[in-house]
This record gives C-alpha cells, structure tokens and sequence, in this order.
C-alpha cells in the first residue's frame, strides 16, 4: 500500500539513489506497458517546477511508451529487488513480458504505470525532450567514452506531480 507525500518530506541522497540504488523508469496503459532500468538521472527544480531528468538510448523499447504517453514513472526498489533491476535492465521488452519475469506487479492508479514492489514512486508528466546532439559536447572525452556506437541519449524532463511512499 502507497500513500501519497508531500515532495518536501523527501529524504534521501539523490546520488545515492541514482546512481547506486537504480531506478526503474516506466510509461505505457494498463494494456502495454514497459519499464528500464536507469542509473542515470537528476531531480532538480527548473521553470520553477520540480522536475526529474531521464536519459534513454533509441534503442531501448521503453523509449518508443515515453515518445506515445503523456507521463512516466520512476520507481526506487530496495535492495531485496536487485535480481528485478538486473533483469529490467538486461532484457528487452520486446522480446518477451520482462515485468512479469522480473517479477515485478504493475498498479495503473496513476497517470504511468509502477510496481507494487517499490519503496517510493515518482510520477512525472513530460515538459521537455531532445536529444543529445554530437557538436555540443564541450568535452569530447565524455562522447568518445560514452557514444562510440552514435547512439545519443534522448533526454526527458518531467515535472514531479505525485510522490508515493510504500506505507
């Protein structure tokens, strides 16, 4: 059971969470959806909103629900899901119904579908996307670490509009 909290109450280091913990990012309806899992991201305020920032590749099926839906996602499992988060971020949706082999329960309560096994939910509504163009790395490292195959992220800013807490 979730209930919903006040985005001031939040209490938790955001790098921790991103980087260390993951999140799963998830938009689609009740009759498909698809979820990824992300250990890149932000939460900030901008246009005096609090937003999230997510970045998926073109090749990920996730980002073909993100480009249709007008929300997504982002969900913030504990530790004991670690196998779902492996598996989330390692199969594609497209070959298969990953969420039910992750062994993971989507709710569709909310504008964007999330999991019964989260711990915090975040549900966003797209302001923003674009994608990463090549010409404007200031440091040409990052691209040639990160992008040698030209696959560019597409960057999505979501402002905040709900945060659930596992009760």
């Amino acid at each position: 059971m979730f209930q919903e909290i006040p985005i001031s109450e939040l209490q938790f280091n955001p790098f921790t969470m991103i980087d260390k913990e993951w999140m799963l990012i998830t938009a689609g309806s009740a009759e498909q959806c698809n979820t990824m899992t992300a250990s890149w991201g932000g939460l900030g305020i901008l246009w005096n909103k609090n937003v999230s920032t997510i970045y998926v590749r073109p090749t990920r099926y996730t980002l073909e629900f993100l480009n249709r839906e007008s929300h997504y996602s982002l969900c913030v499992l504990d530790e004991s899901r670690r196998a779902a988060l492996n598996y989330c971020g390692s199969h594609s949706g497209r070959d298969g119904d990953k969420i039910k082999a992750a062994g993971l329960t989507p709710v569709f309560t909310e504008n964007a579908p999330y999991f019964e096994e989260a711990k915090l939910v975040l549900i966003c509504r797209k302001l923003y996307r674009q994608e990463l163009k090549p010409d404007c790395f200031i440091d040409p490292a990052v691209r040639e670490k990160n992008y040698k195959e030209n696959d560019f992220h597409s960057v999505f800013i979501g402002e905040i509009e709900k945060v659930l807490k596992k009760a």
